[in-house]
């Protein structure tokens, strides 16, 4: 999949504790879309990888953003979490190119694997509207 610089320059990983919540990892992919601003290019997509370990959690943000827009995750809770977090970036005002407007985010897409217990690692891995990716069967 090829990606710009400016969207995969933005790019974030947090180890978070197993206590933080999930409105903090909402609004750490707020605060990492805000401080991108229009350096990644939006509206975008937004990978999240949760779990795993340091390495993992960046490949399963990355993986995520192969996922086709509009297609939600299998598992119930992180559907919700991935709609949750799509019209809390759109709130924001971001807009195309940080020059305001209602459509910040095309999509979000959440990747998870069980992690240690004492840990929650969370990476965020954003593209701009133009990703391209193609799947072919041979």
């Amino acid at each position: 999949m090829p990606k710009g610089g400016g969207a995969e320059n933005v790019s974030v990983l947090k180890m978070l504790k197993p206590y933080n919540s999930e409105e903090d990892i909402c609004n750490l992919v707020i605060e990492t879309v805000m401080n991108a601003g229009g350096n990644q290019c939006p509206p975008i997509i937004v990978g999240i990888g949760i779990g795993g370990n340091f390495e993992y959690c960046t490949y399963l943000a990355k993986k995520s953003l192969l996922r086709e827009i509009g297609k939600r995750n299998e598992n119930e809770n992180y559907a919700r979490l991935e709609e949750k977090i799509i019209n809390l970036i759109n709130k924001t005002g971001l807009g195309p190119q940080s020059l305001g407007g209602r459509i910040t985010c095309l999509d979000v897409h959440i990747e998870y694997f069980p992690c240690h217990i004492a840990s929650l690692p969370v990476a965020i891995n954003i593209s701009c509207n133009a990703t391209r990716h193609k799947t072919i069967v041979l």
